[in-house]
Parts: C-alpha cells; structure tokens; sequence
C-alpha cells in the first residue's frame, strides 16, 4: 500500500461533478451568447415602457398594497410546503414505527394550531 503524502492526493470521485459544472457553465453561457447575436435589437417606446401582463400601466410604479397580500402568500407557502412534508410519510406508511405515526400527528396538530391561530387573527379576510 502505497503511503499518502500531503498535498498528493487527487481527489478523482470529483471529476464527474466538475465536467458537469464545466458543461453546464458552457451551456448558460453559450445559450446568452445565442440569444445576444439572434435577437432583435431595435427599440421603439412601446417596447421599453414598462408592463404588467400586456396592460398598460396605471398610476405610479411605487403604488402601495395591502399587507394582507402579503401575509395570504406566506402562509399559502407555510401550509403548502408543511402539506409537502406529509407526501413521504404518506408513502412509507405502512413501514413505519409508532413513533413516526405519533411524530407525525404531533405535526399535523401544529399545523392545525397555526390554522387557528390565523383563522382568529382574520389573516384570510379580505376586506
């Protein structure tokens, strides 16, 4: 068995992973550089006017929202990405132990907490 000197070793199991950033590297760029040289690059107002969804724009761009959008989109996020969490437990069910089925229900009654809590906070109002 050969003896391993500092500063010899080559880490060759990495090798795999850096021609894989190399090509995905050379396929970013070479997809801009594409898409620089093919483009159409006349500019007229119509096109350097700002836009939501093709519609014109209304009032000023620093338009203020309710925070209520705010917290409506967080906690869709929260609760969807919890529900996410139940898609693997879900299929191992019947693998699993007693303590992963209480872990789990112990889960799922902070969540339902959380839904009360926003339920009595009025967070899914709208007006």
């Amino acid at each position: 068995m050969s003896e391993m000197v500092p500063g010899s070793f080559v880490p060759t199991q990495y090798l795999p992973v850096l021609i894989f950033m190399i090509i995905a590297f050379l396929f970013g760029f070479g997809a801009l550089l594409v898409g620089n040289l093919f483009r159409l690059k006349r500019s007229y107002p119509e096109k350097l006017m700002p836009y939501e969804s093709g519609n014109e724009p209304i009032g000023g761009v620093r338009e203020q929202f309710n925070v209520r959008f705010y917290i409506i989109a967080m906690l869709f996020v929260i609760f969807d990405v919890e529900a996410v969490f139940l898609y693997p437990w879900a299929l191992v069910y019947d693998k699993i132990g007693l303590y992963a089925v209480i872990e789990m229900m112990l889960f799922i009654a902070v969540l339902v907490v959380g839904y009360v809590y926003a339920w009595k906070k009025e967070a899914f109002e709208w007006d």
